[in-house]
């Protein structure tokens, strides 16, 4: 089995519906990156590539409306990792991230690491495929 350390590029991000539907959250051609280091801490980011632009105005004078909108389509968070290879489990101890409720979670994954390809399931009906950096 390889290691989780690494940058990784993020290759699809899906959901299935409990009627068998797949649904793509962040679109058919999402971007990310997700980096875990040897020194323990990790890092990602995943958005869609057509979230609307932002008007050229201080974020003061942005509508909450266009806010919610364009925060809508993206996703990031940081802190620390730990790896349990044998049962595939990989946690994030979140230090910072998008959504203030999450800040302090630990935020558990099953994952499978094949070659240069990972699946992190962050729910048994929602998966996030990433391919390795070179």
């Amino acid at each position: 089995m390889g290691t989780l350390v690494g940058a990784w590029k993020l290759v699809s991000f899906e959901e299935t519906s409990p009627d068998g539907q797949r649904n793509q959250p962040y679109g058919t051609d999402p971007v990310g990156i997700l980096i875990y280091t040897d020194t323990g801490f990790m890092s990602v980011q995943i958005m869609r590539r057509d979230r609307p632009a932002l008007p050229d105005l201080t974020f003061e004078e942005i509508g909450a409306a266009q806010i919610k909108e364009v925060v809508g389509g993206f996703t990031a968070f940081s802190g620390t990792y730990q790896a349990d290879p044998d049962n595939h489990i990989v946690i994030h101890h979140v230090q910072c991230h998008v959504l203030p409720g999450s800040v302090g979670k630990d935020l558990r994954r099953r994952y499978e690491l094949e070659g240069d390809t990972l699946v992190l399931w962050p729910t048994p009906t929602r998966a996030v495929t990433w391919e390795r950096v070179k």
